[in-house]
């Protein structure tokens, strides 16, 4: 009989499924750390926890018995994915179950901050009578931007709109017909809105693109007395800029229910007024606790009575001898969709996948899945794979459409990817060499270049001279090019042409401004990722 331990409190109606189940052992064990966690770990097949416990490297080190671990909650941070992954422990978590907890708790800071509630009722209990000093503002008629317009964001949006609220949104992945359904007006940055938000509110992951999103320069684009608010993930404010727009005027308020560092007791921002603050407390209602530890306990019952996998963040659902069979192609998709959701940025209708060759024989649908994963893993609030990347992407009314040929063309196999926006197509190939994923074809334009680490991409027009500019400009800022590639729409010299070097490092902002004040120099980017042979976690990798 399989063994789980719950390591962290759980709700009375996730014990009790898990208790009801017949066929699983069941301990409670709270408050490890350790060598005491990591014994209580090699006891077990099965654990389920929230985010106190903390299961890292070490606690998993030499555990040959423990098969799944399910989060009750979201958020994975407080587990090693890399090291479960490595050692085939299969880490599954629950994204629905505290959507509307935490929409709702958005919102009643929003309220909290909009009226004065916490320091008016402070007032009171200090036997003062102040109504005058707590005059505050009301909701309806106000602008809200909410970047992020994932669940919890959709569900924010839609319950603002019920305030009589007007909502702009950012959110590079979702449809304009979705926003348009859901009443929300969409922009094409962030900072496009900040001139015109009364209150602004975040829901988005924490990640190199989104921390510090709202810092010193941000909060000076935003209209004076705008009042902000997280319930995301702390980070994304930079608390030292909210500190001082507070101390400026600048900032009308604050609200805060995660920090950079938690549990976080002693902060600047607490003593100061306009801030409303709580300690994380966005899941924390008894119905979205019940949700997640229900859900949690299913995962881990289904897994030990039919071995079914749901909801995992790290493994895919394949048996080994196919996902040998499919790995570089699994790969070359992965970095298809990391290559474009990275030169562009307009929120897509659609996803085209076009398999010609042999390619078209094998299992795209799990092809376009790690596609998908690759498009949208820098966007998302929860770990994304090729189990949930397509559902991710019809949550946000993006559609993705195979097209499979058997006709042999240049390449033996060759995959053709389209991110199509209201008003473009963004396009590349790819193919493999050996097991190595390769650039075949940007827009209209045939190359061969590596698909991984730093690249930098650049339209320009085929004339003399273009190359070495570029060439020159990196040289100065002691960029080193490892790899060049360049191609072209036809053999008629001074036509569009795209090129793409291999760079040994993260070119600087200044390199990147030069290049593209270069006068054939049309567009560039700057794409990153992952070197050589680095598979996600997903896909057998180290994460």
């Amino acid at each position: 009989m399989p063994r789980v331990i719950v390591l962290d409190d759980l709700s009375p109606e996730g014990l009790s499924l898990l208790e009801s189940a017949g066929t699983i052992e069941v301990e409670v064990r709270t408050g490890l750390k350790g060598e005491a966690l990591r014994n209580a770990l090699l006891e077990a097949d099965g654990a389920i926890c929230r985010s106190g416990v903390k299961i890292t490297a070490e606690v998993l080190e030499g555990n040959r018995r423990l098969k799944a671990i399910a989060r009750a909650g979201v958020g994975v941070d407080n587990i090693d994915t890399a090291a479960a992954t490595r050692q085939g422990i299969v880490v599954m978590n629950t994204p629905g179950g505290n959507t509307i907890s935490t929409a709702e708790h958005t919102i009643a800071l929003m309220l909290g901050l909009a009226r004065n509630i916490a320091p008016a009722f402070q007032s009171l209990k200090e036997g003062r009578w102040d109504r005058k000093q707590f005059t505050g503002t009301q909701l309806a008629g106000k602008t809200l931007g909410i970047i992020g317009l994932g669940r919890i964001g959709q569900a924010v949006a839609v319950r603002a709109l019920a305030l009589e609220m007007k909502v702009l949104g950012y959110d590079p992945f979702l449809s304009a017909q979705r926003a348009k359904e859901l009443g929300i007006k969409t922009v094409g940055s962030p900072q496009e809105m900040f001139p015109h938000v009364d209150f602004l509110t975040v829901h988005t992951p924490l990640n190199e693109s989104t921390k510090n999103l709202i810092g010193f320069n941000e909060i000076k684009m935003l209209k004076k007395g705008v009042r902000l608010i997280n319930c995301a993930r702390g980070g994304i404010f930079n608390e030292a800029a909210l500190v001082e727009g507070l101390k400026s005027g600048h900032l009308g308020g604050v609200a805060l229910d995660v920090y950079e560092t938690e549990p976080c007791t002693n902060s600047p921002l607490f003593s100061l007024p306009n801030v409303l603050c709580t300690p994380h407390l966005g899941a924390s209602t008894e119905e979205a606790q019940s949700n997640v530890a229900v859900e949690a306990a299913e995962l881990l019952v289904d897994f030990f009575t039919t071995g079914a996998i749901r909801q995992a963040v790290n493994m895919a659902p394949l048996d080994p001898k196919t996902l040998e069979e499919l790995r570089g192609w699994l790969n070359l998709t992965y970095r298809l969709g990391l290559l474009l959701t990275q030169v562009d940025r307009s929120p897509p209708t659609a996803c085209k996948l076009h398999y010609r060759g042999e390619v078209a024989k094998k299992d795209t649908r799990l092809l376009s899945a790690a596609f998908a994963a690759g498009l949208l893993e820098q966007a998302m609030e929860s770990p994304v794979n090729i189990v949930n990347a397509e559902m991710l992407m019809r949550n946000r009314g993006i559609e993705l459409v195979e097209e499979r040929s058997s006709d042999v063309s240049d390449f033996h196999s060759l995959v053709t990817a389209e991110v199509v926006s209201e008003d473009r197509v963004s396009q590349a190939s790819g193919t493999l060499f050996g097991n190595m994923p390769r650039l075949v074809q940007k827009a209209e334009c045939r190359l061969e270049s590596y698909l991984d680490g730093i690249l930098l991409i650049f339209r320009h027009r085929d004339v003399p001279g273009v190359i070495g500019q570029v060439g020159s400009i990196f040289g100065k800022h002691r960029v080193n090019i490892a790899h060049m590639s360049v191609g072209r729409e036809t053999n008629e010299p001074g036509r569009e042409a795209v090129g793409v070097l291999s760079l040994d490092s993260q070119p600087p902002a200044e390199a990147l401004s030069e290049i593209l004040s270069l006068p054939s120099i049309e567009k560039a980017w700057v794409v990153n990722l992952p070197p050589a042979g680095k598979l996600p976690a997903w896909l057998g990798g180290n994460g």
